[in-house]
């Protein structure tokens, strides 16, 4: 049951205390609980109570609990249509707002583009901006870390004693930072997903799994080898910095070490170790690994924003270039897909138009750019 005067008694205390904890809980129902932590978690506390002291009427109040109450999975953004109008046109009764079917449906969070999703370990759904500050809490209140613009930091200390896993998902466009609950340090590249422990328990390997490309600080612990799985792969490691890539549209998997070493096995079980400066490469097809010296900075200036492309065919271009920048490129020019460039862009200065001006001053083609969309002709 929500009860209005104790939800909104328990979400004006939060608001004075910035934080929330057990004892404020247990003073509500279930669904109550479960509204407050979503609440909490998408940083909505200020706008709710106001939602709440708009609904004037037993009516009006009974219309937003009906809502909250009959479709739970909802509750969030349902919420947020809620506050987003509340705040706009104020002084409108939430008869009028509850109204409109159109304004009622849910949000689809895994058909939004451009946002980065974090689903937590009772698969609630968190869209993240990156200009977010706020806790991430567990189910039953606890506080597991923290978001601070583009990185999560999760907590050392949180009492979870048993493996609960989250999973972070980057759109296209889009960087992000995770440090876990030991230390380590991920840089997550554009149209990554992770799946990782909120905390790496004691007595067992410390396990991700990643589909995408990610730069890994992996912090020193002899006792509890990291092991990052994609696909077919894992590399094991105990304390060291490399980058992965394995997004599952390519044909390998690879591995650049940058310090340390790490062991690259996979499922036919062959091991490879790697030494600095080393790329280990993962043939889906072949179904075998390859070893080779390259230029560490051609697979890791990603993470300062840069595109860094050597002896590459355009084709092969295409995908890291529909990544960064957050487009589709449809090209129709055969002679352009063949051919190779030696080419340096950055994100954070030059525009997609920029990139395709740049590369027709080589190849002379043809091209429209529309919102999201490059057609090469």
């Amino acid at each position: 049951m929500v009860n209005k005067e104790r939800l909104k008694s328990v979400l004006i205390k939060i608001k004075e205390r910035g934080i929330f904890s057990q004892e404020i809980l247990e003073e509500l129902s279930n669904e109550e609980r479960d509204l407050v932590i979503e609440l909490y978690n998408e940083g909505l506390i200020g706008e709710a109570i106001k939602l709440i002291e708009d609904s004037h009427t037993e009516n009006e109040w009974d219309l937003l609990k009906s809502k909250i109450l009959t479709e739970p999975t909802k509750v969030i953004p349902l919420w947020k249509k809620a506050l987003k109008y509340a705040a706009m046109l104020v002084g409108i009764a939430l008869v009028s707002y509850f109204s409109f079917d159109g304004l009622e449906q849910e949000i689809d969070v895994n058909q939004m583009t451009g946002t980065i999703k974090l689903k937590t370990g009772n698969d609630v759904v968190k869209i993240l901006k990156e200009s977010d500050s706020q806790k991430i809490v567990s189910s039953t209140g606890e506080v597991l870390g923290e978001q601070k613009g583009n990185k999560i930091s999760y907590k050392s200390t949180s009492k979870i004693d048993e493996l609960v896993y989250s999973e972070l998902e980057i759109p296209y466009g889009k960087i992000f930072d995770l440090e876990f609950s030991d230390g380590t340090i991920v840089h997550l590249n554009s149209g990554t997903r992770i799946r990782y422990p909120v905390k790496f328990l004691k007595g067992l390997d410390r396990e991700v799994y990643i589909d995408g490309e990610a730069y890994f600080k992996v912090s020193e612990d002899k006792n509890h080898p990291f092991v990052v799985h994609a696909d077919e792969v894992a590399v094991k490691v105990l304390g060291t910095e490399f980058n992965i890539t394995s997004y599952k549209e390519d044909n390998d998997i690879k591995t650049v070490l940058v310090e340390g070493s790490v062991s690259m096995s996979n499922s036919n079980i062959n091991n490879v170790v790697l030494k600095p400066g080393e790329k280990g490469t993962w043939s889906r097809g072949a179904s075998s690994t390859s070893v080779e010296q390259v230029d560490v900075g051609l697979y890791t200036g990603w993470i300062n924003g840069e595109l860094l492309f050597r002896n590459e065919s355009f084709k092969n271009m295409e995908k890291k270039l529909e990544r960064k920048y957050k487009v589709k490129i449809q090209n129709n020019n055969l002679l352009l897909s063949d051919k190779k460039f030696n080419a340096r862009f950055n994100v954070n200065v030059e525009s997609i138009e920029d990139v395709i001006k740049s590369i027709r001053e080589i190849q002379k083609f043809e091209y429209e750019i529309t919102e999201d969309k490059v057609v090469i002709h």
